[in-house]
């Protein structure tokens, strides 16, 4: 690897390390170079792909805490603990976030029936979860005078979920994808912006990474329609992932902040 992308030496922290994309993001950051602490709930398990990640690494490489981005008393024991054994992160990637794909089961809520407390939930994990921890760890890179914030976003920052999608899915009532999700994605984005000119003048840089869609075990008509509507003809895999965090966690993006970096096969292009 270049090195100007490498990460020798520096301190990474992950939330929602347990999640989807949590291993991509840590696997990521080890191939650069990063000593990596991943945050998630104390009552998750590691998964297969985390837990193959300590197994290559060795827990003095990747580090899993138990610490819900809602908890701030959790997050500050993470955050000594963390300075104590490694020092002051270099990096940080808030990818801790609520998503509802479909279920197969069906169920769900139509637009008039979704309950306050659904979406009260997404914006306390997607972008209040996300400002505490930025809170915690980004002040004390302001303190040190460097430091790289990368907030996961998504296509849905930008334009709307088409209910086209999924309208082969036997449901009732029909799939929707929650409208929190998106708006809480966009909040996410322009608070990137917020945090980018505050911090910009003590050497931390704050960026928005948004994919497009993952490959996953999305059903075979879904993935037709999503591929139909990229400009590129396919969904992203996580190797498209790691290129795009690696730029921004490391000196290879120096003079970039208060950007989104939509990895998304030039969907939202059109």
């Amino acid at each position: 690897m270049s090195r100007r992308f490498g990460l020798d030496g520096r301190v990474a922290v992950v939330t929602g390390a347990l999640g989807n994309l949590g291993p991509v993001w840590a696997e990521g950051l080890l191939e650069a170079g990063a000593v990596v602490v991943g945050l998630d709930l104390p009552s998750a398990t590691p998964n297969a792909a985390f837990g193959q990640l300590q197994k290559t690494y060795g827990e003095s490489k990747l580090l899993l805490i138990g610490a819900s981005v809602t908890d701030r008393s959790a997050l500050l024991s993470a955050r000594e603990r963390v300075t104590s054994e490694f020092g002051v992160p270099q990096v940080l990637v808030n990818n801790a976030g609520i998503d509802a794909p479909p279920n197969p089961s069906g169920g769900g809520y139509r637009l008039d029936e979704i309950p306050f407390d659904l979406n009260r939930r997404i914006f306390d994990v997607n972008t209040l979860g996300l400002f505490q921890v930025a809170q915690i760890f980004g002040t004390e890179m302001v303190k040190a005078g460097r430091g790289s914030v990368i907030n996961i976003g998504s296509l849905y920052a930008s334009v709307s979920p088409d209910p086209r999608f999924y309208d082969h899915i036997e449901s009732d009532p029909p799939f929707l994808k929650p409208p929190a999700y998106g708006a809480s994605k966009a909040a996410v984005v322009n608070l990137t912006k917020y945090l980018a000119t505050a911090w910009g003048p003590y050497g931390v840089r704050v960026n928005t990474l948004s994919p497009g869609g993952v490959l996953g075990k999305q059903d075979e008509q879904f993935k037709r329609k999503f591929c139909d509507r990229v400009p590129l003809g396919r969904m992203a895999v996580y190797e498209d992932l790691v290129g795009p965090l690696q730029f921004l966690a490391s000196d290879a993006s120096a003079y970039v902040t208060g950007a989104e970096l939509r990895v998304d096969g030039g969907f939202t292009a059109w």
